[in-house]
């Protein structure tokens, strides 16, 4: 009998946070674009195109698992990400602490629409399409003049991109 109710309570625990966790990605799919992750291939392409410097600040919009947000910081930048999947959130600052970036690479529990974009240098969007007309209206009115945006898969509807390598775009403002 015991073995029955211990039994229940495993699978009452998993049965939750399994609940937990879809709805954390279908609120993340409902509040903006769905997490997919970027393959090996790009994250070379958006590294190349993002000219990082160890002065740089850079911010992954929409950072998922952490894994642009992890790439940038070892090549030397300051770099934030914006996530609003808790589960997400959780498991980039574990995957930064494993890395032993946690003094320059940060993922915030937050929808960067309400973030100040002037404060970065590089900033990467795997956005929808969308989203990119309203994203480029910010970035006209916060971002600084030297800023360099790299898209992937997605274009701005009134910037023409000054490079690209695939589907990865890289736009100077």
């Amino acid at each position: 009998m015991i073995y029955l109710l211990i039994f229940l309570i495993i699978l009452a625990v998993i049965s939750f946070l399994g609940l937990v966790l879809v709805f954390s990605f279908l609120l993340a799919i409902l509040k903006g674009a769905p997490y997919i992750a970027t393959d090996k291939k790009k994250i070379k392409s958006i590294l190349n195109l993002a000219n990082i410097k160890e002065c740089h600040k850079a911010v992954d919009l929409g950072s998922g698992d952490g894994r642009l947000v992890i790439a940038l910081a070892n090549q030397g930048a300051e770099v934030h990400g914006y996530e609003i999947n808790p589960f997400l959130v959780w498991y980039s600052r574990w995957r930064i602490k494993k890395a032993g970036l946690s003094d320059s690479a940060f993922v915030h529990k937050k929808n960067f629409w309400n973030v100040d974009m002037q404060p970065f240098d590089v900033i990467v969007v795997f956005g929808i399409g969308n989203i990119m007309e309203k994203l480029e209206a910010k970035l006209e009115s916060e971002a600084k003049d030297s800023l360099r945006v790299v898209s992937n898969g997605f274009l701005f509807p009134s910037w023409d991109y000054t490079d690209k390598e695939g589907q990865i775009f890289l736009y100077k403002k």
